[in-house]
């Protein structure tokens, strides 16, 4: 953070590459008995003995990912590191280590960065992470964030996409909706603001699904709490692009058919008031807004009563055979086949 309001920003030229890359990583130590070599070396150095390797890796680009007018910094470089373990942990995987390679014009100061890198360096320590390498350049248009995150898993553990079967029963974590919703309240109050720049926004009403859309969180601890209940789900995804696109990956995969139940789909009372305020139907934005990095996973019916009373896991579905095709049962019972839009149906 810059402690002193008038000392002058710190041009990037004054550092070159290898100056910044050494100031930007110093903050970072290795915790976990897989990395070998992290930073400082050309490669990093892991050994997982006889565990399998789960890699992921995500892009952000300034102008289609994330907006600096409302986006602070120290919460771009959480999240940057955050939609990427969520990755991992839907492969029922541990999370170990990261990557994180930037792209940055010369009109930031050395100073942003460091704001970039204390959120990379706040989520590797509250998600138990090892930041290992990665780069830095120079971009012609804004910035880009490109991470690696890379996870460990016994054999035979792992769970993909394609392991859904008829009967399963369709579940989700958490809520839905609050990403776009709070996206929606910032687009707002950004063009409020170029009407008014002395008009400061009262945002206290919309907390959680602001702190949703800049500050989300990976739900590492469905994974411990998998394990704690001996149970395996026959399924899984992470809800980056909208609930309609995630059941649709499974049932592809699967090679099965779904009905979701919308009167199942969990809505936080934020989400639906400020759906009302937006004049937005809540169950379009819960299947189509994305970012809200819940799992949507697929179990057995033998495994209902080991979730049934847990307040993180919402049943949302029934699996059916392919032929039955995938719908959304509607609260008056009808049947619409479920379409995959994504968010930017609602731009058209």
């Amino acid at each position: 953070m810059i402690e002193d309001k008038n000392q002058q920003p710190t041009p990037l030229s004054e550092l070159g590459e290898f100056g910044l890359i050494d100031h930007l990583t110093k903050q970072f130590d290795t915790k976990q008995e897989s990395t070998v070599k992290g930073i400082g070396d050309d490669a990093a150095v892991l050994n997982f003995e006889n565990k399998n390797t789960v890699v992921s890796t995500d892009l952000l680009i300034e102008g289609v990912h994330f907006d600096l007018s409302y986006m602070p910094l120290k919460h771009l470089g959480y999240k940057a590191i955050i939609v990427n373990l969520s990755d991992i942990y839907a492969m029922n995987a541990k999370a170990t280590q990261v990557t994180v390679s930037i792209a940055v014009s010369s009109r930031f100061p050395l100073e942003a960065l460091e704001e970039l890198y204390e959120g990379i360096a706040l989520a590797s320590k509250i998600y138990n992470v090892d930041v290992v390498g990665g780069d830095t350049t120079s971009s012609t248009s804004g910035l880009i964030i490109s991470v690696t995150a890379i996870g460990e898993i016994s054999q035979n553990d792992e769970v993909l996409r394609n392991g859904a079967k008829p009967n399963d029963l369709l579940v989700v974590t958490g809520d839905l909706g609050a990403a776009y919703m709070g996206l929606q309240v910032l687009e707002r109050e950004k063009e409020v603001f170029k009407v008014n720049p002395n008009n400061q926004p009262d945002l206290d009403t919309y907390t959680y699904i602001i702190e949703r859309q800049l500050k989300p969180e990976a739900r590492k601890d469905i994974i411990t709490l998998f394990k704690d209940l001996d149970m395996k789900p026959s399924a899984m995804i992470d809800i980056s692009d909208g609930l309609s696109s995630e059941i649709l990956h499974i049932c592809k995969q699967s090679g099965v058919g779904c009905d979701l139940y919308e009167n199942k789909i969990p809505l936080d009372p934020q989400v639906i008031s400020t759906c009302e305020e937006f004049n937005i139907d809540s169950t379009t934005v819960a299947l189509n807004g994305g970012e809200d990095y819940e799992l949507l996973f697929t179990i057995s019916q033998h495994d209902y009563p080991k979730i049934k009373a847990n307040p993180n896991f919402s049943v949302i579905g029934f699996i059916k055979e392919a032929q039955a095709g995938v719908h959304l049962v509607t609260r008056a019972e009808t049947q619409i086949p479920l379409k995959a839009q994504g968010w930017k149906s609602f731009n058209d």
